[in-house]
């Protein structure tokens, strides 16, 4: 007896509006034009399943990872501070515009791999007072590294441009201490 397949699985609302807007996108950098346009996103707004999305953009590249990197969701937090411990801002959460570090006599670790920004440009300001800090960027970022070591040293390592991405700059003082800053491969998909 031959196997039937799994029927399919039915497209959401929000399918539906992430499908329309990879359209849109694909409209204005001219991959398609407004006839074209309109009759995908007709198709869109009428499908009933999965499948159906996705036969109205097959032949579509997929968006990359920095086209949905900036949302509009609330930040998860604005601050982190440790004395004599540590902290950890790591994982999935929406980094603000503005992000502030203090570490004395401590330190901490700021991930940005898997985090969300609320802004094509955000701003991470790190203060290490006789302690450490650690900030990691994903590598298909713009990255500024401004800070100042005062007998201490504040890394620039991750410093690099990246033509129509979204920005991380990176400031701040290592006073006695040392603030280090590095690039890795973002781990978020999209």
């Amino acid at each position: 007896m031959a196997e039937h397949p799994a029927p399919s699985v039915r497209a959401s609302d929000k399918d539906r509006d992430h499908a329309a807007e990879r359209l849109q996108s694909a409209a204005a950098e001219g991959r398609i034009d407004l006839d074209d346009l309109d009759r995908r996103l007709t198709e869109i707004y009428g499908a009933k399943t999965q499948a159906e999305l996705e036969r109205a953009g097959q032949d579509l590249p997929e968006p990359a990872r920095t086209d949905t990197l900036v949302v509009s969701d609330e930040p998860s937090s604005h601050f982190a501070m440790s004395v004599f411990g540590w902290f950890t801002r790591r994982g999935h959460w929406v980094a603000p515009r503005d992000f502030t570090s203090l570490s004395m006599f401590g330190g901490g670790e700021i991930d940005l791999r898997d985090a969300a920004f609320a802004a094509r440009e955000i701003r991470v300001r790190v203060f290490a007072l006789w302690g450490y800090a650690e900030v990691t960027v994903p590598d298909d970022v713009e990255v500024e590294v401004k800070g100042f070591g005062l007998f201490g040293a504040f890394d620039r390592s991750a410093a690099h441009r990246r033509r129509g991405a979204p920005r991380v700059v990176i400031s701040g003082l290592a006073l006695f201490s040392g603030v280090r800053t590095r690039t890795k491969p973002a781990r978020r998909t999209p």
